[in-house]
């Protein structure tokens, strides 16, 4: 043949654009319910149309332009919509097969056992967001199966669609909010995504599927519906406190619902202080539970738990968790309501079982708390390296993430410049919403040992969190007049504790802080000296439970802050060649001295390391009244013919009194990084060893032999009965003191040590 002619097969040409096989087409077949409906309609179709489908001018050679690929694209979409317009034009009118096959499209148990593809549920959301105004209360099965749909474990196209849709659709439907806020509140914990396993892992994803991604997305979601509807905070607040993971639960359930409550803090500020004081509550539960010294749990068999989280749990694959279960105990509410620490009914005749299972129990609440302090630690040095820096910081994935500007679903947030002003202001408004909390809720727990940490550590942040810190004890130990006695009992604690142990309370601050305990002092007693001359009726000695709780912050800030009470100037000795002291401690003599007798009362540990700390310093001598009441035995008079009358609440208070010392040496591994480089040590201001040792066999000496030394201190002659009348009881001696501030003093090295008595508590 011809080259040349026109029918060779050089003078054939290739299409230069799309497949070369004219049968290929590239729009995906169209889902088997479309199908059917869309095959029986065009049954009626005209038989030209029907020749005009199969002719080869409509087959021979499609042209694979953007034009094109758009027409089928949209083409699929008004076949979906189509659809779905039909599906709830005929539930309206009752029960709709169209209706319920689309329901069934976002419900994997109902597809047979096989997955939907993302790309056809992504043109089923994409129909159903331009019908959002017409759905009625008959479509309510529709939207909880779109809501309950595993979308975070899709592809992220689907991921970006159904966030908006979403949006959409609680912009026009809003009584839908607290379903998909439940969803949310639910997802945050460490059991989401495991609805997921039956559906596989996403489509087309580069990398695994972790717990990561999935928190990712609902924040992502959660930001998005922030925006769009301001009253959102409260719905959601409950619903997060539902979710909250009951205390008995694993330690990893407590730290992920945590750290995703705290991020939620980051891009919700109208939540942060409900959120924050939410943690807290659940650390302060957890807290009491722990009335044992952690010395004696390291001496039992403990488990080992340092490499629980050597891996992030927000790292785990979706799928290879295994056996989740995460709870000591079932407690199907989820919520925060209290379970006692009996569990039930298993001890033994020996007891040894239940025994075993407390030790246990406490080892667990331990770690629970240490890893939950850690995690609010963490939270607070981030926002405050900010600011020192000027700038967010990149983190650790263990640590809660700053707030930052939005970013793509699946990467990690970009960081933000944080400037000085809107820094320093932020973490300004975070101390006054832990001042707020601590006001509201840990000065009323006498039984925390560890959670009061928190704003000890923020305070030593800035001198103004301090002086805020202390102004609000002493407003409320002093001045407190509608106050309960028992609060300000505490926030007398407080405040010697505070001033004795924080490093960053300085020489002028503990100055400040004792001249204010000793004015209170000099006030109450000239009121009772007042009442005493008058010859009134002496007020129950729970009247002076607040003078006995100031005169024992008094001892115990002198204990530690001694150095910082005596006078600087070069003429600040007396004739005797001593060191002079600050005017205002001239009342302590007045009180120890004064019938009142806070020597007796106030805590026996923190009385005996007073008297040697004063005499080492030739501050005052209190050995001579110390051995009187001693010998003294109580008759149930005050030395005025008056009945001792402490009542219930007296007792309560008195009781308190001996037991709470709420900043005594911090003993949480995880945590207590934060706390040691601005913690006081006994160690630190203690008194050498051999001169105690000399001061304590002159003490003794003097006790024995000198009996009119007693008569001196006290002013007044001793009774043939054995001593003074001394207003207290019998059991206020070391004895009734084993488990307050001795076991602590033990723990600092101040005092000898005393026995050792482990105590569960169950609340």
């Amino acid at each position: 043949m011809d080259p040349h002619s026109r029918r060779s097969q050089f003078n054939q040409r290739t299409p230069k654009t799309g497949p070369y096989s004219p049968t290929v087409r590239f729009m995906e077949p169209p889902p088997k319910i479309l199908l059917d409906k869309f095959t029986k309609s065009s049954s009626s179709k005209s038989p030209s149309a029907d020749a005009s489908d199969t002719s080869p001018l409509f087959t021979q050679r499609p042209i694979a332009t953007n034009s094109r690929v758009k027409q089928d694209e949209q083409y699929k979409k008004d076949m979906f919509l189509a659809f779905v317009n039909k599906a709830l034009l005929e539930k309206l009118d009752g029960p709709s097969k169209d209706f319920d096959d689309l329901v069934d499209q976002f419900n994997p148990k109902k597809t047979g056992g096989t997955a939907v593809p993302t790309t056809q549920l992504r043109l089923w959301i994409i129909a159903l967001s331009h019908v959002l105004s017409r759905l009625e209360r008959r479509h309510s099965h529709l939207v909880e199966a779109i809501i309950n749909l595993p979308w975070t474990t899709m592809d992220t196209a689907f991921v970006k669609s159904y966030t908006v849709f979403i949006g959409m659709l609680l912009s026009a439907r809003p009584e839908y909010l607290s379903l998909v806020l439940s969803k949310i509140a639910l997802g945050l914990t460490h059991q989401s995504g495991l609805q997921a396993l039956n559906t596989g892992g996403p489509e087309s994803s580069a990398t695994p599927l972790t717990r990561r991604i999935i928190y990712d997305r609902l924040h992502y979601l959660l930001r998005h519906l922030l925006s769009l509807i301001p009253t959102l905070p409260s719905t959601l607040q409950p619903l997060l406190v539902r979710n909250f993971p009951h205390k008995r639960q694993s330690q990893v359930a407590q730290v992920t619902y945590i750290r995703n409550l705290l991020r939620v803090t980051e891009y919700c500020s109208e939540l942060a202080d409900r959120i924050l004081a939410t943690i807290i509550d659940r650390a302060i539960q957890i807290d009491v539970e722990i009335q044992v010294e952690l010395e004696e749990l390291e001496e039992e068999d403990a488990p080992d738990h340092d490499d629980v989280f050597e891996f992030d749990p927000f790292d785990t694959v979706v799928g290879q968790e295994g056996d989740d279960s995460d709870s000591d105990g079932n407690d199907s509410d989820g919520n925060l309501s209290d379970l006692s620490s009996d569990d039930g009914d298993t001890e033994d005749d020996s007891g040894k079982p239940q025994e075993q299972s407390d030790t246990q129990h406490i080892h667990d609440m331990v770690d629970k708390l240490d890893a939950i302090l850690k995690l609010i630690f963490d939270h607070f040095n981030h926002v405050h390296a900010a600011v020192e820096t000027n700038l967010i910081l990149p983190l650790s994935p263990s640590t809660p993430r700053p707030p930052t500007i939005p970013s793509p679903i699946d990467s990690p947030r970009a960081s933000s410049p944080l400037s000085e002003e809107s820094g320093r202001a932020l973490r300004a408004a975070q101390f006054h919403s832990l001042l707020s909390i601590f006001d509201r809720t840990i000065i009323r727990t006498f039984k925390s040992r560890y959670t009061q940490f928190l704003i000890f550590w923020y305070s030593s942040l800035d001198p103004e969190f301090s002086d805020l810190f202390q102004g609000l004890l002493v407003e409320k130990a002093l001045l407190g007049n509608d106050v309960p006695a028992v609060t300000r009992t505490a926030a007398a604690s407080y405040i010697a504790s505070f001033v004795s142990r924080a490093q960053f309370v300085d020489r002028e601050g503990a100055r400040r802080v004792t001249n204010v305990l000793c004015a209170f002092l000099r006030t109450h007693l000239d009121a009772y000296d007042s009442i005493m001359q008058s010859a009134q009726a002496l007020p129950s000695m729970a009247h002076h439970s607040v003078f006995y709780a100031i005169a024992q912050a008094v001892f115990l800030i002198f204990c530690f802050r001694w150095r910082d009470l005596q006078e600087e100037e070069d003429d600040a000795e007396d004739l005797r060649g001593r060191k002079k002291w600050m005017p205002e401690l001239n009342v302590v003599q007045r009180a120890i001295t004064s019938s009142l007798n806070p020597l007796k009362v106030c805590s026996s540990n923190v009385v005996m390391q007073f008297a040697r700390v004063a005499q080492a310093t030739d501050f005052i001598y209190c050995y001579s009244i110390l051995e009187a009441n001693k010998r003294s035995e109580y008759n149930g008079s005050n030395g005025t013919g008056q009945k001792v009358t402490w009542g219930v609440m007296g007792e309560k208070i008195n009781t308190e009194l001996h037991t709470f010392f709420p900043f005594d040496p911090y003993k949480l591994p995880r945590s207590s990084s934060y706390i040691q480089g601005v913690y006081r040590e006994w160690a630190s201001v203690a008194i050498d060893d051999e001169e105690d040792e000399d001061d304590d066999a002159e003490r003794e000496g003097s006790v024995e032999n000198d009996d009119n030394a007693i008569e001196r201190a006290q002013g007044v002659v001793l009774a043939d009965t054995g001593g003074l009348t001394i207003p207290g009881t019998t059991s206020q001696g070391a004895d009734a003191d084993a488990n307050g501030l001795g076991e602590s003093f033990g723990g600092m090295s101040i005092s000898p040590a005393q026995p050792r008595v482990v105590v569960v508590a169950v609340s």
